[in-house]
């Protein structure tokens, strides 16, 4: 289980970035975090991921203290971030060098051929799309079989259909090891298409608003109605994280949501 407790992060000059950050995240659970521009989020990632270091609290994988960059903990980000001197088989099997050479070999062309690219395997990135950079941007942090996996706004750049291949794709290779997944995201029908759980932050400073459980079967249908219902449950959470003068109590907002819906 990854918990964050008490979690606070304030900058040089004063910035209070995070404050009271409190969350626990199962084994293989999806949690989405969502919110305005300016309430943490990516900040809140890179503490998880050890990438800089929290003014207060403390950040826990399955009891052991984290105060670092931790081998368990993988990071994908906006951009593909691709060594470019590197072949895409290269790239991927980058950080598998304790492994015999067998052994590194049948993970990344698993890998390959999950995310449809196998034909590629000793293309160069720049040869690639910017869909298949990310694709294989995602390969490479699942082929060392994280126990938490971090997502910052990893299709954001892309158009609707090339992310909805890379939804399929992401949760093809969530599907077979299930690591703990966070995801930064400003998309409500990306939360509710990957996740199990949405966490709404709120601004200035970032803290948690709300959390909302999507228990939607998957594959999940967007067209049906239990989807587009917890689009809206969202939506009304995250609109009223927005205008902190409304502190209205889970039921309210639940009431809201169903009346926008009905």
């Amino acid at each position: 289980m990854l918990e964050l407790e008490h979690l606070s992060k304030t900058y040089a000059d004063g910035t209070r970035a995070l404050s009271d950050i409190n969350l626990s995240v199962r084994q293989a659970e999806i949690v989405s975090l969502i919110g305005g521009s300016g309430c943490g989020k990516t900040t809140l990632l890179r503490l998880i991921a050890g990438l800089d270091r929290s003014s207060a609290g403390a950040i826990r994988l399955d009891g052991e203290l984290l105060s670092g960059p931790h081998p368990s903990v993988g990071i994908v980000f906006q951009e593909p971030r691709l060594l470019p001197w590197l072949s895409v088989f290269e790239n991927i099997a980058f950080g598998l060098e304790h492994l015999g050479a067998n052994e590194r070999k049948a993970r990344v062309e698993h890998a390959l051929d999950k995310i449809g690219l196998s034909e590629h395997a000793k293309r160069w990135p720049r040869d690639l799309s910017g869909g298949q950079q990310q694709r294989v941007a995602i390969a490479r942090a699942f082929v060392t079989n994280p126990t938490v996996l971090l997502l910052d706004e990893p299709f954001s750049a892309l158009d609707a259909f090339t992310r909805a291949s890379l939804h399929e794709h992401l949760l093809g290779l969530w599907e077979e090891t299930r690591p703990t997944v966070v995801l930064v995201t400003h998309d409500v029908q990306e939360a509710v298409t990957l996740a199990d759980r949405a966490v709404v932050m709120q601004p200035k400073p970032g803290r948690i608003f709300d959390e909302l459980s999507l228990t939607l079967s998957r594959p999940r249908d967007k067209t049906g109605l239990a989807f587009e219902n917890s689009v809206r449950r969202v939506l009304t959470a995250l609109d009223h994280s927005l205008n902190p003068s409304q502190q209205q109590p889970q039921r309210e907002r639940d009431r809201q949501a169903a009346a926008l819906w009905w």
